[in-house]
Formats: structure tokens, sequence, C-alpha cells
């Protein structure tokens, strides 16, 4: 190789690497019928030369990786406010969570587990400062202009707010992905792929929930004995394990929660889908009922363990009362900036005039980490 063709470019070998036309016709063979294709795409909203050596799922994945908000996600709460212990979850944590739950379910069925961890990967883009609490707050401050919710705000995040590109605004994913993101906007049934996300999402959220709460010492095992699903699973894992105590066992039972539910999606879908028989990942959107689901039993018990962490945890005064401080520290940046909205710097105050003032507003404050906000609310409140 010349000295100078990395810097013109140097061309491909004809062979010894994988193209992607050949790895899209790897997925027609070995993927189910009704898997969501990435040669398959609808394509993007923005056309772009394919690539060379990666599919269309691949390099959504990629994209979304490299985004700017996708960094953010370190330094957001996922339940605790982050920094207050070392080992608890953030943002970024639990979406790395949900995306390899997502991965493992895809492959078990046979779908595309491309498309399955892309989606993971970009599901909680955004979320404001705070966890939820801050969610709630965003959503009061916005009542009156059109309110704010997670999910919508992940669309915003990689439609317009990523700036990366010259050509367009946003990651301009493909049309899959951005389904699966809006997919509790939708009235049809989103991919199969879209729906693994979600249930994913729902277990690991709730398991590593009841985790942290374990390691932040706000449950204790009394409070545990009135919860069906870890009952079952301290039971099993006792029997294996008969030696295991405190923080050892705990882990162990959680990591069998995860274990259980997931065998209980794959199990119950796989019969879902074979007693469908979609042709194709059209007619699998098409069925009256979610072929990706839970067994009834699972179903019950994952409500049952929402209803408890909820009861124990999420509003536990040890969380609530550092969650409300923090709370109305955004509130107070967020009339800050609606009172002065050269705060927000040259890049955000150009799209005032064509999103409005508050919700130019709101995109500022949801794209921040929780340390930002406290910092400028400690630079507000400084003069």
């Amino acid at each position: 190789m010349r000295t100078n063709d990395f810097a013109q470019g140097a061309e491909l070998p004809a062979a010894g690497w994988k193209r992607r036309e050949q790895m899209e016709a790897d997925e027609r063979q070995t993927l189910a019928p009704y898997a969501q294709k990435s040669g398959d795409s609808r394509g993007r909203k923005f056309p772009e030369p394919r690539h060379d050596y990666r599919t269309e799922f691949q390099r959504d994945r990629a994209r979304i990786i490299h985004s700017r908000a996708f960094r953010r996600l370190e330094y957001k709460t996922q339940v605790f406010l982050n920094g207050t212990a070392d080992h608890l979850r953030t943002r970024l944590t639990h979406t790395f969570e949900v995306a390899s739950v997502s991965r493992t379910i895809a492959r078990a069925l046979s779908l595309n587990e491309d498309l399955a961890e892309a989606i993971a990967l970009a599901h909680d883009l955004g979320h404001a400062p705070f966890g939820h609490s801050g969610e709630e707050m965003l959503a009061e401050c916005m009542h009156a202009h059109g309110g704010f919710e997670h999910n919508r705000q992940s669309l915003r995040v990689v439609e317009l707010l990523e700036a990366v590109y010259p050509a367009f605004p946003g990651l301009n994913l493909t049309f899959e992905v951005l389904e699966g993101l809006r997919k509790r906007d939708e009235a049809t049934a989103p991919s199969l792929e879209a729906a693994i996300a979600d249930l994913a999402d729902e277990i690991t959220y709730y398991s590593h929930d009841l985790d942290d709460a374990l390691d932040f010492a706000i449950l204790d095992s009394d409070q545990l004995d009135n919860s069906a699903i870890w009952q079952r699973s301290h039971e099993r894992v006792a029997r294996l394990h008969p030696d295991l105590l405190g923080a050892e066992l705990h882990k162990n039972i959680i990591r069998d929660i995860i274990d259980l539910q997931v065998r209980d999606v794959v199990a119950t879908s796989a019969s879902a889908i074979t007693a469908a028989a979609p042709a194709d990942s059209e007619e699998a959107r098409r069925e009256p009922r979610p072929l990706i689901r839970y067994s009834d039993g699972a179903a019950v018990a994952n409500r049952e363990l929402r209803n408890f962490l909820y009861e124990n945890v999420y509003y536990h005064p040890r969380v609530a009362e550092v969650n409300r401080r923090a709370c109305e520290m955004l509130r107070t940046v967020f009339a800050a900036y609606v009172e002065e909205p050269e705060r927000l710097g040259d890049t955000a105050a150009r799209r005032i005039e064509r999103e409005g003032l508050h919700r130019t507003v709101c995109d500022y404050i949801a794209g921040m980490t929780d340390r930002y906000l406290l910092e400028e609310h400690s630079r507000l409140a400084s003069g």
C-alpha cells in the first residue's frame, strides 16, 4: 500500500472480508421468516448510500452509541440520584442492560438482534435529569405548552436535536428503529424486535431497581417476604446454593428473577409465534394480540413487583426527599431560562423561532445531566 493510500481512501480488496450484501443474505438464511431483515428496511427519511460492510441496523446502532445524548446517559439518574452511591445504576448502565437482554431474547427467537439492540440503546435518550421525578417536573413546567414525555423526547433527540451531519438534522435512523421508539404512540403493533426491546426494558428496570434498593438499604428482608416473585427465586437459589448469605444471596436472587422472566418471554413468545405462523414481519405486526409477551402468570408477577416497588421504594422518604429538592432546582432553572433565554446560548436560542420558547427550554433542560443542572442552579443562585 502506498503511503498516501490512507489519505486518498484505500480501496477494499475483492475478497477476505464480508460485504453488506453477504450479511443481508446471511440474515435471510438464518433469521426467521417473520424477522425484520435489514435488507428490507423501509429506509431513512433522508436517503443515503448504503454502507460497504455494515447493515442498516448496524449503522443505526453505531450512530446512537456515538451520539452526545447517549454519552450523557452516564450522568443521568435511574432511580437514586446520580452520585449518591458508587454502584447504583444510571441511565447508561440501565440502557446497556436492556440492550443485552434484548439481544438474548431476539437470538433465541431467531429475530434481528441488531434491530432489537438499536431500539434498546435509543429508548432512554430523551430522559430528563433526575429520573422519573425530573420527567414529572418537566411535564408540569410544560403543562400549557404541549407537555413532556420521555418517549416522545427520545424521538426529538434522534430526529432533530442531535446535530452531527451537515446534510440533515438528527441521526437519520431507519424507519424500523424510529418505529420502535414510537411504539407507545402507534395504533398498530411495531416489529417483533421493537416489542422485545420494550419487554426487556421492563424486565431489567424492575429487577435492577430492586437490586439497587437493596444496595442502598431502602429494603430489608422482612419487606421482601411480601414479594411473591422474590420468594420464588429465593427458594430456587437457596436449594442450589444453601450457603449463600447477605448481598451475595441477594445478587443471585436478582439474577434468577431476570433469568426466569427472560425464559418465560422466550417460551411464551415462541408458542404464540408458532400458533400464529406469520409469513413475514408485516403479518407479525398485524396480529391482534402481541406475539412477544409474558405468560399470564408472569404478567401477574410483574405487576405485583411493580406495585411492591412503588409502595416500598419509589416513594420512600430517602428517595423522595432528595428527588424533591433536585426537582425544585429544575423548576428554578426552567423559569430562569424562560425569563432570560439568552442564557441558552446561540445554538439553542436559534431554535426558539421555530420551536417556541418553552419547547426550546424544555429540550435544553431535558438534555442536561444531573450534575450539569445542579451546577447551573448553583450559578443562578450565586448571581
